[in-house]
């Protein structure tokens, strides 16, 4: 196993967003103004804005489908299940559907390989990582943060450095940015983009891209890039 850097570069940065939601417009504007790349994590069986849930006191909507292949160009796409489905206790078949199906279906929208999977309520049962592999993903996050940078071998059961309103996030990027290290490292953040709204923050957002954005010794890639060239 060879480890790969990125473009020369030994430091990568990506993030990682659910659910398909009006709130993503926003967040998308401000991954393009700092130079970001993310992956955004979706649901094509539900993919509408008659589809609605409520936090706090926002009720968050699902995006219609008409100009989200324009909106998310740039970005990648990766499933997410067809219809944001609890797979722990599912019989196989309707999680292969789940999965399978969902993956279809997003690669004819958008006209991309669907490479990433994230499990919805990051719920699972062992043989959903049998099933990935059966649907051609190549890379899926799970629950649970790491807190630190360094590379993982397995990319099915990849987890994230940071949610992005983990209360430690500012001084780990702040290791992060001055890191002198040997070995490639990787900051991961993931979220949904609705919370931004029910926790009144988008600011704190902005901090965060302000304080990683533009650095020459980073790699700024989508989840595909900075997971897919590491182990060759």
């Amino acid at each position: 196993m060879v480890i790969i850097m990125w473009n020369g570069k030994k430091k990568a940065v990506t993030f990682s967003y659910d659910d398909g939601v009006e709130q993503d417009r926003r967040l998308i504007a401000l991954f393009n103004k700092y130079g970001m790349k993310a992956t955004f994590n979706q649901n094509s069986g539900i993919q509408t804005r008659a589809d609605m849930f409520i936090q706090g006191n926002i009720v968050i909507h699902r995006m219609n489908q008409k100009d989200m292949r324009e909106l998310y160009k740039g970005h990648e796409i990766a499933s997410h299940t067809l219809t944001h489905a609890n797979l722990k206790g599912l019989d196989e078949e309707t999680v292969y559907n789940e999965i399978s199906t969902d993956i279809r279906n997003l690669e004819a929208f958008y006209e991309q390989k669907i490479a990433g999977f994230v499990f919805p309520f990051g719920t699972y049962d062992e043989s959903a990582f049998r099933i990935l592999k059966e649907c051609g993903i190549q890379y899926a996050r799970t629950p649970g943060e790491t807190h630190g940078f360094a590379l993982q071998s397995d990319l099915l059961r990849f987890k994230p450095s940071f949610h992005h309103a983990d209360a430690d996030i500012m001084s780990g990027i702040d290791r992060f940015l001055n890191m002198d290290t040997e070995e490639p490292q990787l900051l991961y953040i993931w979220g949904h983009s609705y919370e931004f709204d029910v926790d009144d923050n988008w600011e704190y957002m902005e901090s965060i891209l302000k304080k990683l954005a533009f650095h020459d010794d980073i790699f700024y890639g989508t989840n595909s890039q900075v997971l897919l060239q590491l182990f060759k």
